[in-house]
């Protein structure tokens, strides 16, 4: 979004509602003066004006949607009318599936949607257990020596490991991890790299090389009919569909292998990240989940997603959901006009007071009590809704709950220190290291 431009009136479509109430000039003003976070912004039009609210940036409008039904209306019911223009993080993952539109983007949906779901997840259970195991033995080793570790790097390097895996049949190896640390730099630079899309790919070219040399290796591994230690990955998924479908060149099979490979490990990295932050700070919770049942059993496996899902309610995975009207539309009563922007932000609606009592207070008995959450679909969304959510949604629980069950019960994170703020980027990210020693755990 351009910050800079002029503050102007909303235009809307005739005859479809009333026009979109819009903040006071003042707001962003304010905003702008302050020198603070978009997300600051946002939740200073929600709290001014509601849960569509319209507000501006630039010389086009943009309205800011947080009330579920609307929410529901643009990501689920109607999400021809609402589309993705273009993906911020385009420049890493090109025109993989997270990026594509139209006929492309229900191609490549089609062909991984069922790797992440039934029978396609249960082929990498023993993958992610295998991370796991991997992890709980190099903190084993961490209690043991007393020595300082970084549970944010750690998260990624489960994370990392439980993907690649999945993608290649392979471990991740330490020169592979390396080099793959050029995904994340580039993650974290998209929101401040130049508008010229020649400068910004110019800027992270290096990093860029580096990734297209893993998948490269990785391609050509696989077209080889090298198998891991696990057999076959979703690399193979991808080269097999090449040779039916000419479409899937060397370049979308990169894209896609980039696509899942950022989103299938940054996400999961991050709540992990904040969930051993917040248990930090609540450190009943822990002992609650470890409680409601035996090890292995169904109650402990519920009491543990209850941690995942009330961090992912503060931090959802995709804090902001960026859409573009294409048509003219009549959104909660409100008209909207082709070429608005759209702005979801599931940070705000997951701490709407109205939906969410006490909303900043990390309390997962709100998914294990029968009344503890809203209903509405629209009101806890942090992998979206409707035919654009997160594919990779069961994945993510999966991994991050099957590694929780290996290192709560026997490790607890005191923390040097922790991070005050967030980075609003991509994802909700601590804004710092996370320095840590391993305590045994309470008696």
């Amino acid at each position: 979004m351009d910050t800079e431009a002029g503050l102007g009136a909303l235009p809307h479509a005739s005859g479809t509602g009333r026009p979109v109430p819009e903040a006071e000039p003042g707001v962003v003003e304010r905003w702008r003066s302050g020198g603070g976070e978009l997300v600051e912004l946002l939740a200073r039009v929600r709290e001014e004006v509601g849960g569509v609210a319209a507000f501006r940036l630039g010389p086009a409008p943009t309205v800011l949607v947080t009330d579920p039904t609307a929410v529901q209306h643009v990501l689920a019911r109607f999400p021809e009318r609402y589309v993705k223009r273009s993906h911020r993080a385009r420049l890493l993952i090109g025109d993989g599936v997270m990026a594509a539109n139209g006929a492309a983007w229900k191609r490549q949906r089609r062909l991984l949607q069922g790797q992440f779901t039934g029978t396609g997840m249960r082929r990498y259970e023993q993958r992610i257990t295998a991370a796991a195991r991997t992890t709980a033995e190099r903190w084993d080793g961490y209690a043991r020596t007393g020595r300082v570790l970084d549970v944010g790097r750690e998260m990624h390097r489960f994370a990392l490991d439980a993907i690649w895996r999945s993608l290649t049949g392979h471990p991740l190896d330490e020169e592979t991890e390396r080099e793959l640390a050029a995904v994340e730099a580039v993650a974290a630079a998209v929101p401040t790299l130049p508008a010229d899309v020649a400068d910004a790919r110019d800027a992270v070219a290096a990093d860029l090389a580096r990734i297209d040399a893993v998948a490269r290796r990785a391609i050509e591994a696989a077209r080889s009919g090298v198998l891991g230690p696990d057999g076959p990955g979703l690399v193979h998924v991808l080269t097999d569909a090449a040779t039916e479908r000419p479409e899937y060149t060397d370049q979308l099979i990169r894209d896609e292998l980039i696509t899942l490979l950022a989103a299938g490990h940054e996400t999961t990295a991050t709540t992990l990240t904040w969930l051993y932050l917040l248990l930090d700070r609540h450190p009943a919770a822990r002992e609650q989940a470890l409680a409601a049942g035996a090890e292995g059993s169904p109650e402990r496996r519920q009491a543990i997603q209850a941690l995942i899902h009330e961090t992912l309610r503060l931090y959802p995975s995709a804090w902001i959901l960026p859409r573009h009207a294409a048509e003219d539309d009549a959104l909660a009563g409100y008209s909207v006009e082709a070429g608005t922007d759209i702005v979801v932000c599931p940070y705000l609606t997951h701490r709407d007071p109205e939906l969410w009592p006490d909303p900043e207070h990390f309390d997962p008995r709100r998914f294990t009590a029968p009344d503890g959450r809203p209903a509405h679909p629209g009101a806890y969304f942090p992998f979206g809704i409707g035919p654009r959510a997160c594919l990779g949604l069961q994945f993510a629980l999966r991994e991050s709950t099957v590694l929780l069950e290996h290192l709560l019960p026997a490790h607890v994170p005191e923390f040097a220190a922790t991070p005050t703020k967030a980075d609003y980027g991509i994802t909700v990210r601590p804004a710092g290291p996370t320095p840590a020693t391993l305590a045994p755990p309470p008696a």
